[in-house]
């Protein structure tokens, strides 16, 4: 299916542009016909490259992806706590896992609540 193209010179983006399409609209040069099914047709054939279409594409494809170095493989670990029923074991796990000291998170209290709101007042 061929389309006519009709060109618009007040819409040409250059001079070369305009130049064509003023040409057109006067009769000078013939409007260019457009094939959209043949020129998708070719595009399809250009997307895919004569290597990829054999054995080897893959192979060079998997050849440049493939990583650097090895990776180690994973391992699966299987870790249980063991139920002691002791207050004193689970302040001591606490402990370690509790808020480093490079954490942003502090504790905050009533007062410096209450003081920071009487700092935050307008002053009459």
């Amino acid at each position: 299916m061929t389309d006519e193209i009709k060109p618009n010179v007040n819409e040409a983006p250059t001079h070369d542009a305009q130049l064509a399409a003023e040409n057109i609209a006067s009769g000078e040069e013939k409007a260019p016909k457009v094939d959209f099914e043949a020129d998708y047709a070719a595009a399809q054939k250009l997307s895919v490259s004569e290597v990829d279409r054999t054995g080897k594409g893959a192979a060079a494809a998997e050849a440049a992806t493939a990583p650097k170095q090895a990776v180690p493989k994973q391992v699966e670990t299987k870790t249980e706590a063991q139920p002691t029923g002791k207050p004193e074991d689970y302040k001591e796990i606490a402990k370690e896992v509790g808020p480093s000291k490079g954490d942003a998170v502090t504790n905050v209290s009533d007062d410096l609540v209450e003081q920071a709101l009487e700092k935050g007042q307008r002053k009459n």
